[in-house]
């Protein structure tokens, strides 16, 4: 294993711990949920046209290639506005642990499955007694922290 991928991943962590907190905060300066989600996807989204002028090494593909991808591939946005629009409209009440507690939860059970049958293009990783055991752990950790 890469330790510097796995490194990052953990860092992935934290970062989605802090960009709920901030969001939450955002939302309350513009008192308007909507706004604060869309303001949050604007600047990344200037974050992201930079890193692209600044690093990107690859061709751009032509606008004929580009249309005829599956509508479906383009889903990315929908998850991700999703995700932010609905921490904004909750962490307040649930508090960050518990929020993010629920999220892992259903990465894992969600990731177990993609793994397990091989969606998305994935390489097939079969559920086993251990996987079944860690999910159950989360879940039972998740159980926890929500009851106390």
């Amino acid at each position: 294993m890469n330790w510097l991928f796995l490194f990052l991943a953990f860092l992935i962590g934290i970062s989605n711990t802090v960009q709920s907190g901030v969001n939450a905060q955002l939302r309350e300066s513009l008192n308007n949920p909507i706004l604060a989600a869309v303001t949050s996807f604007f600047v990344g989204l200037v974050v992201l046209v930079l890193a692209f002028a600044c690093f990107n090494k690859n061709p751009v593909p032509a606008w004929s290639d580009v249309r005829q991808i599956p509508w479906n591939h383009f889903m990315g946005g929908v998850f991700g506005a999703f995700y932010v629009m609905t921490v904004i409209f909750i962490i307040r009440r649930i508090g960050p642990a518990n929020m993010l507690c629920l999220v892992v939860a259903g990465q894992m059970i969600a990731a177990i499955t993609i793994d397990h049958y091989g969606f998305q293009g994935f390489a097939v990783h079969p559920i086993t007694m251990p996987r079944i055991a860690g999910a159950a752990l989360l879940v039972a950790g998740v159980y926890l922290i929500l009851t106390n």
